[in-house]
């Protein structure tokens, strides 16, 4: 055998991409927690609807005005509830975007 010849093969590469995805894994696990925890509030009529979600996407609460149901027909109503489930929907991906979006920029690919 040669000298200096090392019969181990290198496993910095490998061993160093490991440890850098188990460490991005931890960090996505850390931020999908806090997505689960952290909520959004979005309204609609003038504040007479609010609908309440987590990062995750979970619908925590919708609230409706009870004057709102004195002068209110049905179709009204859902079209609110629907705008407002919606919004929330809405600022929950971005919150969610702005938790996860930077882990996606760590992959080693």
């Amino acid at each position: 055998m040669a000298k200096g010849f090392n019969k181990a093969p290198a496993m910095g590469g490998q061993g160093g991409m490991m440890a850098q995805l188990q460490k991005l894994q931890k960090q996505m696990e850390e931020a999908q927690a806090k997505l689960a925890e952290e909520t959004v509030t979005a309204t609609a009529g003038g504040g007479a609807i609010k609908v309440v979600m987590t990062g995750d996407q979970v619908c925590k609460s919708v609230e409706i005005n009870p004057e709102l149901l004195k002068d209110m027909d049905a179709e009204m109503l859902q079209d609110l509830i629907l705008s407002a489930v919606n919004m929330a929907l809405d600022q929950s991906r971005e919150l969610q975007q702005k938790l996860m979006g930077p882990l996606a920029g760590g992959l080693p690919f």
